[in-house]
């Protein structure tokens, strides 16, 4: 980087030679003035008022204006004669904390760069200093041809000096305030607390000039032929705000709505859900708070008695009983029913292997045969009139 000013820098009796170096470009493009008729160039003539003829560079010099119009030439032997102690060097006059410099007085900002190899050492002491006291240095400075404020503090391992402006050339506020009394209230001030939390924190390297780029691509269009169609203006709302709540509500809405946008395809991309309506907090009192809690409690009764009401049903069996009958039955009570009447057990056996069929049959066959005894008994003991038929008719067959 080339330098535009060689000085030195002086820190109490040690002297640092340094280099001054333009910290910042710019990149505003910039455009000519030219005739709409055949599009030449417009240049500005130094022309003289007296003779109205036009004069080079090297006829011209400096003069102070008086209040009365006079023209009092001074020359530059004439400045240097003057006694400005910093017309080479940047004088450090106080070490004070950052805090202490308010953000209006900062001007142009330069690196200084250490002017040849004795140099290297008193700069990096000077460095480390300001680095260990967590403090900047305020000095003055001659350049262009007048005195000048500036401030150094370290920026990575340089040390950076920002042009300042005096004092007495920051302007007071207080003709730029609000007239009259304006009251905010708290929901406001919640909601721009919420949109700045919801905005967050950025990477000042990401940001850039999009009025810049979109200069350079209007440009490049027009010389390549191409059509340019205009861009849809924005609807700002004519900058009245007819309602501070909505507006900031709807802030906050865009600005949740532009993350997500920015986040989806990242990762395993966004939820993809409608974004949540963003409303004024409200405060509840604790009845209410009660009567919700309550509401909570009996939807979750009234879930879980559906919860078991489903389980019955699905317990719910088919079983064919003995005596060919269907049953539906659920559970235990429903098997005590249906199982045939035995010894104790069978009974107990039966209850436990419910599923098998072939269980409650064997009682069944049991019972009958005990029955098939009782039938004999009922048949040899009877001496009726049909018993003696049958006899009678057994005497005539062997006859």
């Amino acid at each position: 980087m080339r330098s535009i000013w060689n000085g030195a820098i002086s820190f109490g009796l040690v002297s640092i030679p340094i280099k001054l170096i333009n910290a910042t470009e710019n990149h505003s493009i910039s455009f000519r003035q030219i005739h709409l008729a055949d599009g030449g160039r417009i240049r500005y003539r130094k022309v003289c008022e007296l003779d109205e003829e036009e004069v080079s560079g090297g006829e011209i010099g400096k003069a102070y204006e008086d209040a009365d119009g006079t023209m009092i030439p001074i020359t530059d032997e004439d400045l240097a004669q003057l006694p400005l102690p910093t017309a080479k060097t940047i004088e450090i006059v106080a070490f004070v904390p950052a805090d202490r410099i308010d953000p209006l007085q900062m001007d142009a900002a330069y690196y200084l760069s250490a002017n040849g190899v004795p140099a290297a050492k008193p700069y990096t002491l000077l460095r480390e200093a300001l680095k260990h006291s967590n403090r900047v240095a305020v000095a003055k400075y001659a350049l262009r041809g007048r005195e000048r404020l500036g401030m150094l503090r370290v920026v990575d391992d340089v040390i950076a000096m920002h042009g300042l402006l005096w004092p007495d050339e920051i302007r007071p506020p207080q003709d730029a305030a609000p007239d009259g009394d304006v009251t905010i209230r708290d929901a406001e001030l919640d909601l721009a607390d919420t949109l700045m939390d919801t905005l967050g924190e950025v990477d000042m390297d990401s940001l850039h000039d999009d009025y810049r780029e979109a200069v350079e691509e209007l440009v490049a269009a027009k010389a390549s032929g191409e059509s340019v169609l205009p861009a849809e203006p924005e609807d700002t709302g004519g900058g009245k705000v007819i309602d501070l709540i909505a507006a900031l509500e709807n802030s906050v809405r865009a600005a949740r709505k532009s993350q997500h946008d920015e986040g989806e395809g990242v990762g395993d991309g966004g939820s993809g859900g409608d974004m949540a309506d963003v409303h004024p907090i409200k405060k509840t009192s604790s009845k209410a708070s009660g009567k919700t809690a309550q509401k909570t409690t009996e939807a979750a009764e009234k879930t879980t008695e559906a919860a078991e009401k489903t389980t019955e049903a699905a317990q719910k069996t088919t079983h064919r009983t003995p005596t060919g009958k269907t049953v539906t039955r659920s559970g235990s009570s429903t098997t005590k029913k249906s199982a045939p009447k035995s010894t104790g057990a069978k009974k107990s056996t039966a209850r436990k292997s419910t599923a098998k069929e072939s269980t409650p049959r064997k009682p069944t066959a049991k019972k009958s045969d005990a029955k098939k005894p009782a039938a004999k008994k009922r048949t040899s003991s009877s001496g009726g009139p049909a018993a003696k038929k049958t006899a009678s008719s057994r005497k005539r067959t062997s006859a």
